[in-house]
């Protein structure tokens, strides 16, 4: 028997595939064509219409690489054929990959776009096609490459240098009748066909289907298909109306089309991917009713909004209706590991504001299904803007470990929870089949106390979506033995029933960060994509802050508008595939050129603010608190202040400003010089010295005597190692790539370039491969933060380099900044859990402390470090070659600081704030009149409390509204003051919503932070 069951099997796949799907279609007449080819960017319809075309027969080669081809097809419906369904076929020349990996098509009726193309969907239905009629249809056809599947270097990732040799061959448009008979067979069959090898072989169920399937294959004469399609499925009726057992697990089925907003395309490609993808989904929903789809990303509903106006008044109507449903909350679904707090929250504000302006409907639950790991702070900040629930996906992919629960709590760091749900069918791009139902239900991790779970289900990434045939089984399957029973639903129904299910059950708790084990080389590829995004983000902070400092007017009207454009380009460069640095040239060089013009921007918004604050030389510091320092500027300090010139041309000089404040330079006393040697640098506080390859020998902290590295070995060690990953070049890194790293010794020279008494700097240029750097140590009076800024000109291929510090410190945690707060990680490999963390995420700073005594290594645009192998490890650079093979080559700088410091990180963040954001020195504007200013709106006081935005209220009321966090984990006592008395404050949620009413005390608010809170603050003060 179990032989005879293959036997049926294999007669089933061949039968179906070469007899019973062809007869779909019965006669087909070849339409004409014509088309126009495009040498440039893509045009809209009306442009495309304007004249130029040519006929093209079937086996013409067409399309460049990122090409565009506009097809026009006509024919006339043959009086012969009988009334019925007829589709129009269009036969682009697709490659063996993938929907949304190849050529895409969007099918055009009198100048609207209504049906997308690619190889699971190549039929158009037409509406009303009687026997005389005239068929005019006209398809813009994209030819982009199909280079997804070798993950080798490929020149086709950019339009420089993808050459302009046709990809594919017009296979022609057809007009073709179409049996719908036949089709709701091969529905039936493939259903049944993969229940039955899908089930395990001693289930009784599996004999009964396979009886079914065979007694239908016998019935189905295939010379006479159409003919005998009836009796087949009414042989197979009854076995299609057996209902699911009672406890059968429930699936939330929604369906999806997972769109990456930049990846193997760029953002424009994907501008008409999502055209394609959401044309496709409107033409099903009234066929379909029962249809749910549900859409994040914001931005991709912008797109339609603004280019095709018609299309995005029926997704209205379907928002309304129930059937399309908003989800996610966000502008893009953005990386999680590498934006700053402040990104994170504008992503929420940014999606939840457009949903409820467009929609009137605001999302409950985050939707991230593809990113790339998820900090410990994540529940504060989705809970803040209204989403306690939380989708994903990735964590599936796990390589060491796998997640315990699919449906469970996740506690953040501060102690706020969020439901989180992750699909035990371990796919956003399920495709409805029974084979992936029985999977879903039997991963579900947690049966002992839910019976419910999502399947979000289409084609992705330009596939259109769901299809006609995925919904036509979910139809079938909705109470089907043998598989779970498939509901379409919205995310938040599903969640619905998850809460009331919690009622009666002990809901598994998962507390902190949840890591994903794969694709930490994202931490540190493209790091030009990275530095612009994070150069935007600190401009992004100071813009607000000095404009809202500026106050209320006209004028700072209309810069809070062009700011929020601002933010919002910014935003979409933090997609969770360009970000991390995983996408092809084009996309990179798309992101760096807009993240250099919105930075551009923003200086001169900037200098715009400090030039209305006062006349002459200013010091402007957007640091949450006061500083004492020296000021390294390219402008010399009025007198009678002193400075030490520098041989850049810059100056040295000390000054003192208050937190969030505009002030004028006045002398500060220095009570401290740097003594230079040619091979250390020593001030009151710590004492460095290098060896004869310009490395760090000694590192002593004067203050307690204490030498920070381990003995007998040098810090900042740089080394390159060969980084080869297993399959993923640009996301991943290997665990033993470190172990074969070796240290880069060689140096061109040893040189003294700045000589005290406030500022003293030595340099080590090295040459390496193809490659070089030079690393300038700097240490300035006053403090005891030994920087180094590096200077690389990288031409290596498939290396990674990195440099070491072998610190001295006894710990089995290291901290690590994240957004809004911090995250211990371990510094052994005591657990398979341990081991996979030997690549870690940090903002500005991690901290390795003994109790009485800790040091901090801070930096300014680096994520990626180790802290397994004693000390901490910082990952400067990688040269992937897949999907960019050019990716990081040319010149970078980088920073990176050592800070010993006392007792607890009250230092460490406040030092990791300063070493970011710089005080600012502006020149005055030409011709002003000097004035005594000191321009500070607010000031906030708290000991490890950050501020992290500073900004006049969106609803133009003339509020404050001021973001800040306790960043220590400890509970801070806060002060918040103005320049004028506070009259009234309150705690607002992500969208300056008023939540709690305030206590003032004298006229500022005074509360208490608990560890890691992050609070927003809506003030209003007497002089607005």
């Amino acid at each position: 028997m179990h032989d005879e069951r293959r036997l049926i099997e294999a007669r089933l796949k061949r039968e179906y595939v070469e007899r019973i799907r062809p007869a779909i279609h019965g006669p087909r007449l070849l339409m004409t064509a014509s088309h126009r080819q495009l040498d440039g960017e893509p045009e809209p319809y009306t442009s495309a219409m304007s004249g130029g075309w040519t006929p093209i027969e079937p086996g013409t080669p067409w399309g460049r690489p990122w090409g565009t081809t506009w097809f026009r097809l006509t024919a006339t419906v043959p009086d012969n054929w009988a009334p019925g369904p007829v589709d129009v076929i269009v036969e682009l020349g697709f490659s063996g990959a993938g929907p949304g990996f190849q050529a895409e098509g969007l099918v055009y009726v009198d100048g609207e776009p209504v049906s997308g193309l690619h190889p699971k969907r190549r039929t158009y239905r037409l509406p009303d096609a009687r026997p005389g009629s005239a068929v005019d249809i006209v398809v813009e056809a994209a030819s982009n490459p199909d280079f997804n599947a070798s993950h080798r270097p490929s020149l086709l990732g950019s339009s420089r240098t993808a050459g302009d040799r046709p990809l594919y061959v017009f296979g022609g448009g057809y007009l073709a009748v179409r049996f719908d008979e036949v089709q709701a067979l091969t529905r039936d069959l493939e259903v049944l066909g993969r229940l039955t090898t899908a089930l395990p072989d001693g289930d009784a169920r599996r004999h009964r289907l396979t009886l079914a399937v065979e007694r239908a294959l016998n019935a189905l004469d295939l010379g006479d298909i159409h003919g005998t399609t009836a009796t087949a499925r009414a042989i197979l009726a009854p076995t299609l109306k057996v209902p699911a057992r009672s406890d059968s697990h429930r699936v939330f089925a929604i369906g999806h089309a997972h769109i990456d907003t930049a990846w193997l395309w760029p953002i424009r490609e994907t501008v008409r991917k999502v055209t394609r993808t959401f044309s496709n989904v409107i033409d099903l929903m009234d066929e379909y009713p029962e249809f749910r789809f549900g859409c994040s990303q914001a931005v991709q509903y912008q797109w339609i909004e603004d280019r095709h106006p018609a299309l995005f008044e029926r997704i209205k109507e379907k928002v309304a209706d129930g059937q399309w449903i908003p989800i996610g909350g966000q502008w893009v679904e953005a990386d999680m590991n590498l934006p700053s707090g402040e990104s994170l929250v504008r992503q929420l504000i940014h999606g939840q504001r457009y949903f409820e302006s467009r929609f009137a409907k605001r999302c409950t639950e985050v939707w991230i299904p593809d990113v790339f790991g998820y900090p410990g702070s994540l529940p504060q900040i989705f809970a803040a803007a209204g989403c306690d629930n939380f989708v994903t996906q990735k964590l599936s992919w796990n390589k060491q470990n796998r997640m315990p629960h699919n449906t469970f709590w996740w506690e953040g760091i501060d102690g706020t929870r969020v439901l989180t749900h992750f699909p035990p069918v371990d796919t956003y791009n399920a495709e409805m089949q029974p084979d992936q139902l029985i999977y879903a239900a039997g991963n579900f991790a947690d049966k002992a106390w839910s019976n419910v779970s999502i399947m979000p289900f289409g084609h992705g990434d330009g596939g259109g979506g769901p299809t006609r045939e995925m919904l036509e089984r979910a139809r079938l399957m909705v109470d089907l033995d043998g598989v779970p029973r498939v509901e379409q639903r919205a995310p938040a129904d599903f969640f619905d029933v998850v809460r009331a299910e919690a009622h009666h059950a002990d809901v598994p708790l998962w507390r902190g960060e949840l890591y994903f084990e794969m694709h930490r080389g994202t931490l540190t590829s493209q790091t030009k994509t990275k530095v612009g995004n994070v150069r935007c983000e600190r401009l992004l902070r100071e813009a607000e802050l000095w404009w809202a400092t500026v106050g209320p007017g006209p004028r700072t009207t209309r810069v809070t508008e062009e700011l929020d454009g601002l933010w919002k380009e910014v935003l979409v460069q933090q997609f969770h595939d360009i970000l991390p640095g995983s996408s092809i040239a084009w996309v990179h060089e798309d992101a760096e050129r807009v993240l250099t013009s919105v930075a551009e921007r923003l200086d001169k918004l900037v200098a715009e603010a400090l030039s209305l604050l006062g006349g002459g030389a200013l010091l402007a510091n957007a640091a949450t608190g006061p500083r004492d320092e020296v000021v390294i500027s390219d402008v010399p300090p009025p007198p009678p202040m002193t400075a030490q010139a520098l041989p850049d041309g810059r100056y040295a000089y000390r000054a003192r400003v208050a937190g969030l404040s505009v002030v004028r330079p006045v002398a500060v006393r220095n009570d401290d010089s740097v003594v230079v040697t040619d091979r250390s640098l020593e001030n009151a506080a710590v004492r460095m010295e290098l060896d004869d390859s310009g490395r760090i020998s000694s590192l002593l902290d004067k203050r307690c005597d204490r030498q920070l590295l381990r003995s007998g070995e040098v810090g900042a060690n740089l080394t390159i190692a060969p980084d080869h990953p297993v399959e993923y070049d640009a996301w991943d890194l290997e665990r033993w790539t470190a172990r074969r790293a070796v240290p880069i010794d060689t140096h061109d020279a040893i040189e003294v370039v700045a000589s005290g008494p406030l500022v003293g700097s030595i340099s080590v240029p090295r040459s390496f491969g193809d490659s070089s750097i030079t690393t300038t140590y700097l240490l300035t009076a006053g403090s005891a933060r030994l920087e180094m800024t590096f200077e690389i000109d990288w031409h290596e291929d498939e290396k990674l380099l990195a440099i070491d510090f072998p610190l001295d410190i006894h710990t089995e945690q290291a901290k690590c900044g994240i957004q809004f707060g911090h995250v211990a990680r371990p510094t052994h490999r005591n657990t398979s859990w341990d081991l996979a963390k030997f690549e870690v995420c940090a903002h500005r700073w991690v901290d390795v402390s003994e109790p009485s005594f800790g040091v901090a290594v801070l930096n300014d645009t680096r994520f990626g470090h180790a802290l397994q192998d004693g000390g901490v490890r910082v990952t400067l650079l990688r040269a992937a070659q897949y999907p960019d093979p050019r990716a990081d080559r040319g010149h970078h700088t980088c920073r990176l600081a050592i800070f010993p410091h006392g007792p607890g990180l009250s230092e460490v963040v406040t030092e990791a704030e300063r070493f970011t954001l710089p005080v600012r020195s502006f020149p005055g504007t030409p011709g002003s009149t000097p004035t005594s200013v000191a321009s500070s709106l607010v000031s906030v006081d708290g000991v490890g409390v950050e501020v992290s935005a500073v900004k006049l209220a969106d609803d133009e009321s003339g509020d404050l509204i001021v973001r800040l966090f306790e960043a220590c984990g400890d509970r801070a006592a806060l002060q918040i003051s103005m320049c004028g008395p506070i009259i009234n404050a309150w705690r607002t949620n992500l969208l300056e919503e008023p939540v709690d009413q305030i206590e003032l005390v004298n006229g500022a608010v005074v509360a208490t932070l608990r560890p890691f809170e992050m609070m927003t603050v809506r003030l209003a003060a007497e002089t607005q």
